[in-house]
């Protein structure tokens, strides 16, 4: 996932740039592959959980095996990922109480050791929680221990993406497979799915025609591969390949140079591990929302990046703000152009942010509820992180006509596009409003959200 560090030094990714025919022809790619003549040369040994690997064409024994109509034989399932099919132990969650220390687990909530040190620093004092001295900030705790990812989980994603990057490049050998959003970012759950970007060139991509040639030769490939069930394309406007893993068990989707992702991946990791408050609330709104039926953008509601936005915007719009806009105060940490390889170093400069704000999560989450349910201007508003304020609704048009704005904050379009029907609106803007009436009345988490439902794990 990160990159390895003796290679840190070397020069920014340059990679060849293949031919229209290379990336085009699906008809010779597929003779290629059958008469395994894609790319030979010697077998290199595993490298640790890394993120993204730069020494990105790795070389392989000639050819590729002919499956078609027999059985593999034996010293076909000796690849690294297959001897790993062990049954994977999570270890245990943190018990609930009437009174757990508000602090986050660290031998669970980071990654690996030889990944840790990469990431964002979460190890300030300033960084830790306070008991919870009330019912619904223990419930909104207790789910949190409960549901986090740990690092057995991410260990599980990154084995399947290490892997698959190997099988990517004997196809296209200049190329970078990154593992991005909730298993990433921090606010990822146990079991929830994961992204897949395959880098090629840090440039556009046209999504709806070379993108979408690309994946299918990838969904070749994986029909091809004994681990990954059910490859299947989806064109959308960033079109994507959905499969399951079969070892571990986890979906993914894998999109083509939608490199947006991996900034945004980042930058909110950063605001993650920024205040300690944040990653518990944010967990909390996405279990709210996938509950009742407003975390689904394929059905026309929010996407779960969409919802931690709405989060983030509501933590810093408060009168004593609990986190600052990141943008603002470090901005070359998180230049829009900056080369991929060096995004994930940047965030390590951010300590944590003193906020005066000494809310408890029961009152922030009462807070961002009311927020939306009655204060927010959704005709004439567009949430904004980046600026850490409301920008005025303008006729331009990704803006003009649209019920709902959230402003991605590199490329600055609409996450919150997929809500483009008027029932599907009101229903949004109604379940803000009556959780928000349970809650001030019960101060019960499991008023909004019954405890079967926020135990259940799932989800992004």
């Amino acid at each position: 996932m990160f990159p390895n560090s003796p290679n840190l030094g070397r020069p920014p990714f340059s990679p060849a740039l293949l031919s229209q025919q290379q990336f085009i022809n699906a008809h010779n790619f597929r003779n290629a592959i059958l008469s395994g003549t894609i790319l030979t040369g010697e077998v290199t040994p595993r490298p640790s959980l890394v993120w993204p690997f730069h020494n990105a064409c790795p070389t392989y024994s000639p050819g590729l095996p002919n499956n078609h109509g027999r059985k593999r034989r034996s010293d076909e399932r000796s690849s690294p990922y297959e001897v790993k099919r062990q049954r994977f132990q999570s270890p245990p969650s943190q018990p609930s109480g009437s009174s757990v220390p508000f602090l986050i687990d660290r031998r669970y909530s980071v990654p690996s050791p030889g990944i840790s040190s990469l990431l964002p620093l979460t190890d300030y004092p300033q960084n830790t929680l306070q008991a919870a001295r009330d019912k619904l900030s223990q419930q909104i705790l207790d789910l949190f221990y409960n549901c986090q990812q740990q690092s057995i989980d991410l260990e599980k994603k990154d084995l399947c993406r290490t892997q698959i990057q190997r099988e990517i490049q004997r196809i296209f050998p200049q190329t970078r497979l990154y593992l991005v959003g909730s298993s990433l970012n921090g606010f990822g759950t146990r079991y929830s799915d994961a992204d897949l970007c395959l880098v090629l060139k840090e440039e556009p991509m046209n999504q709806r025609t070379e993108a979408c040639h690309i994946l299918s030769l990838v969904q070749q490939l994986f029909y091809r591969l004994s681990y990954i069930d059910r490859p299947q394309l989806i064109r959308a406007k960033v079109p994507i390949v959905k499969f399951r893993d079969k070892v571990s068990g986890v979906e993914f989707d894998l999109n083509v140079n939608n490199v947006v992702g991996i900034r945004n991946t980042f930058l909110l990791r950063s605001y993650a591990y920024t205040e300690s408050r944040v990653r518990p609330l944010v967990l909390v709104v996405k279990k709210w929302a996938r509950y009742h039926g407003i975390n689904d953008a394929s059905r026309g509601t929010l996407s779960s990046y969409s919802l931690v936005l709405m989060v983030l915007h509501y933590l810093q719009t408060l009168p004593e703000p609990v986190i600052p806009s990141l943008q603002k105060e470090h901005p070359e940490c998180f230049e829009p152009t900056m080369q991929l390889q060096f995004v994930h170093r940047r965030g390590n400069n951010i300590s944590p942010y003193l906020s005066l704000n000494s809310s408890n999560l029961g009152d922030l989450l009462m807070g961002f509820l009311r927020y939306y349910a009655t204060e927010f201007d959704w005709s004439n508003s567009i949430i904004s992180i980046r600026e850490a304020k409301v920008i005025p609704k303008t006729n331009e048009m990704e803006w003009k006509n649209k019920y709902i704005c959230v402003e991605e904050p590199f490329d600055r379009t609409n996450t919150a596009r997929a809500v483009h029907e008027k029932c599907k609106f009101d229903m949004i803007k109604e379940e803000f409003v009556q959780s928000w009436r349970k809650l001030k009345d019960k101060r019960d988490l499991f008023s909004i959200l019954p405890a079967a439902a926020a135990t259940e794990c799932r989800g992004r």
